[in-house]
């Protein structure tokens, strides 16, 4: 693993919420929207059940109804989900659930899915978090294949190493870098057209190569 040489930014994100088990669903939706947008596919699951541990923490301990946030940023290369609410009293605890027992085991699967957790009190109000390990070597890090370091030094040639340059080393969105690859896309498919080729074929092809390496990927 590496980083990404263009700095492609994972920006934190935040969403207020209500702590009511209508609201899980949403959460772990806008999770997975975000982890695939940050290339963290891989991610998504053990981010989700940490999202709705923590969440369903506060309805159980401060109270259905409560106003709430939830954070997901990354530290360094890890991935780390925070949960606030308005009550600094009812802090979580690591309760050991045995046998057939239907409680106790939330923070349990928040320990046995993350690399650690722990709360941060701030007055009234307190923050718990956990951090998940993703095999990155930095906040902007990526799987570093042949594929990925190929498709690097086009988009290099393409301009968007002189794109960061021009913005004063300003970290490149994702959208910016998604912009300058769409172009690339645009201009290989009108090359194959300018010589005789079947545009549509090669990106179907293509397709078919991506979500065959998708799926290798993911069963590895």
């Amino acid at each position: 693993m590496s980083g990404c040489r263009f700095g492609v930014e994972r920006k934190r994100w935040e969403l207020p919420f209500l702590a009511e088990a209508e609201e899980l669903a949403g959460l772990r939706r806008a999770t997975r929207r975000h982890l695939e947008l940050w290339g963290l596919s891989s991610m998504v699951y053990a981010a989700q059940v940490c999202v709705t541990e923590l969440t369903s923490n506060v309805i159980k301990h401060v109270g259905a109804g409560t106003s709430a946030c939830l954070a997901v940023s990354m530290n360094g290369g890890c991935l780390r989900i925070e949960v606030s609410d308005s009550d600094g009293q009812q802090l979580p605890t690591l309760a050991r659930a045995a046998g057939l027992d239907e409680g106790g085991r939330g923070m349990q699967l928040v320990e046995g899915t993350s690399s650690r957790w722990g709360v941060i009190v701030r007055g009234v109000s307190k923050t718990t978090w956990c951090e998940l390990a993703t095999g990155l070597q930095s906040a902007d890090g990526h799987v570093a294949n042949e594929q990925v370091a190929k498709a690097e030094a086009l988009l290099g040639l393409c301009g968007l190493a002189e794109r960061r340059k021009s913005s004063q080393a300003r970290p490149t969105s994702v959208q910016e870098a998604a912009e300058v690859a769409t172009d690339l896309i645009a201009d290989l498919l009108l090359w194959l057209r300018a010589h005789g080729c079947d545009a549509d074929e090669a990106l179907d092809r293509a397709q078919f190569l991506f979500e065959a390496e998708s799926e290798a990927e993911g069963a590895a």
